[in-house]
């Protein structure tokens, strides 16, 4: 069934497998404790088919469909059926009460949605932004349909070419783009996936593999894990959400451990949740050698991160060999690059004072560790002077341009943007490489001894007295110290910039001197380390609670919001008190 549509594969594996348990939620909202709820196939596709049916009287094919509902079986049901209707599906987050949710509001005016689609418990949540859309979207609450009838949706003719979903990104920058994700994007990225993660087997997931996912469903990476492999590969898939994740998340270790050739993704900041918070206790009885391969993405990699994490769990049984870091983004659906599965992660070290100019030579462990991203196999991959468009030798910094079918189309509504980001031509290309179109990342990379090596955003690299830093060096070297969040920014000072460092850190109890004292050690260790480390000096380390450094949906760090907040000194500073 490779390069079937979502739709097409769910109908066929409704027919040869109905009563095959194809999801599972676990709800964790009763008293904490795990109450799972199920779908098999046929389930999701009769659901699915009645809810398509309703669909269809709301509008025409092309028509958004905006999902405004909490992570669950309804959410996955109202995806599927937008696509059956010949919808284009707009995965988002249901808002929060109490607060104004910004990015709700954009998407909702970016799109100009016929139907929107939730639950009666987000209702009243939702009816607030869908009366100030100007179009008066149908609203459909998923959970209240009749599940016992038997509706045939009008069957629509499916290309590959059809845009199947918006995947909003979360980004840095206050209007989120809409990357448009055709039916051909999805299953190329799906079978992408399979011949990297999976070329042990035959370029197929093993019998009894499991997904064991608690990513957002309307984010990149937890809509294609979470959902569109596991019909498309059919495969059992078992989630939770993101908030029963963050409240315990040896929730996510225990279910990793309870399933079969598991196959699950987290970016960098939940592994260091992970290793923090899941206890002795937490783990007793429990075997991790079923984990079959562990994706770290949607953030840089750290390697310290790592290497805690492995020496946490390894006496569970976990293997080293488990962990995939991965690269990716939504603009190519989101799956990128990984290395072969077999090895524990390649971490190599760089010197720091070349790199800072540009170029990767690698050293001893005095360097800067940088985690391999494996040599691009199933995408086509190169390193890119973003000036000249010209290719950068091997071993040189550059933006990272990637071509394949997996690329999408482009930005909803945004025609400059998308020739901007999607239209890369290269210079002069070598042999076997096309001209164009190319996929500017906008990401820094470099290539070494075959293997891709990532340096972070072209828009957030610091220029601090004339040289080149990467601030996930830097907020690596502080992590190693803090244990949380931070943000390496860099401010202007009379025409000069100076490195300012934002730094998560809990109040513990004690005296005010007591805590004033171990913060004094945690600033005067930071900026110690900084300067031996990168030879920078820090013009100002801002200590602030957890939770205060703006993020963006999928968890990075918003670092030119950050700059705002700090010049407008919008952080409560918790060593000023």
């Amino acid at each position: 069934m490779l390069g079937s549509s979502i739709p097409a594969v769910l109908r066929e594996r409704a027919s040869l497998q109905p009563n095959d348990v194809a999801f599972t939620y676990v709800d964790y909202d009763h008293d904490g404790a795990a109450v799972p709820q199920t779908l098999t196939w046929a389930q999701l596709n009769r659901r699915a088919a009645n809810l398509a049916s309703q669909l269809s009287g709301c509008g025409s094919p092309g028509d958004r469909a905006v999902i405004l509902a909490p992570q669950g079986l309804d959410y996955i049901a109202a995806f599927v059926a937008s696509l059956q209707a010949g919808f284009i599906a707009v995965p988002l987050s249901v808002p929060q009460p109490g607060a104004h949710d910004e990015r709700v509001t954009a998407v909702l005016r970016d799109t100009d949605p016929a139907v929107v689609l939730t639950t009666s418990a987000a209702t009243g949540d939702v009816t607030e932004y869908v009366q100030a859309t100007a179009s008066g979207p149908t609203v459909i609450e998923v959970d209240a349909l009749d599940e016992t009838s038997r509706k045939r949706p009008p069957r629509r003719s499916e290309s590959g070419q059809d845009i199947a979903y918006l995947q909003y990104t979360s980004g840095s920058t206050r209007e989120p783009a809409g990357v448009m994700i055709t039916n051909r994007n999805l299953s190329a990225n799906f079978e992408q996936i399979y011949a990297d993660f999976f070329v042990d087997f035959g370029k197929v997931a093993p019998p009894d593999t499991t997904v064991v996912s608690w990513l957002p469903l309307y984010h990149d990476m937890g809509l294609l894990l979470g959902l569109c492999v596991p019909i498309l590969g059919g495969v059992h898939s078992v989630l939770i959400s993101p908030m029963s994740f963050l409240q315990r998340p040896a929730r996510w270790i225990q279910l990793m451990a309870s399933h079969t050739n598991v196959m699950s993704s987290a970016p960098n900041f939940a592994f260091e949740l992970a290793v923090r918070r899941t206890t002795d206790e937490d783990m007793q009885g429990y075997d991790l050698g079923n984990v079959l391969g562990l994706l770290s993405g949607s953030e840089r990699v750290h390697p310290a991160t790592l290497r805690r994490f492995t020496d946490k769990f390894s006496k569970y049984g976990f293997r080293d060999t488990s962990i995939r870091p991965s690269y990716g983004l939504a603009e190519a659906v989101v799956y990128v690059a990984t290395r072969r599965p077999g090895d524990p992660p390649e971490v190599a070290h760089f010197e720091s004072e070349k790199l800072s100019i540009g170029h990767a030579k690698r050293c001893s462990n005095a360097g800067t560790p940088l985690v391999s991203y494996g040599k691009p196999g199933s995408n086509t991959v190169r390193i890119v002077d973003p000036e000249t468009c010209r290719e950068c030798p091997a071993g040189t910094t550059g933006e990272i341009w990637v071509h394949g079918e997996n690329v999408a189309k482009g930005y909803w509504n945004k025609p400059e943007e998308t020739e901007r980001t999607f239209g890369g031509t290269l210079v002069a290309p070598s042999p076997g490489t096309p001209e164009k179109p190319w996929l500017r990342t906008g990401d820094l990379g470099f290539i070494s001894e075959g293997e891709l090596f990532i340096m972070g955003r072209v828009k957030d690299l610091l220029i601090v007295y004339g040289r080149n830093h990467y601030p996930e060096d830097i907020e690596a070297t502080v992590q190693e110290i803090s244990g949380g969040r931070c943000a390496a920014i860099s401010i202007a000072d009379d025409g000069t910039e100076e490195l300012v460092t934002l730094v998560e850190v809990k109040e513990k109890g004690g005296s005010p001197e007591e805590i004033k004292a171990r913060f004094d050690t945690i600033k005067r260790d930071i900026t110690s380390a900084i300067s031996a480390t990168h030879g920078l000096r820090v013009a100002d380390l801002v200590l602030v609670a957890p939770g205060s450094l703006p993020i963006t949906t999928s968890g990075k760090i918003r670092r030119s919001t950050c700059v705002e907040y700090y010049r407008d000194g919008r952080f409560a500073r918790l060593d000023a008190k």
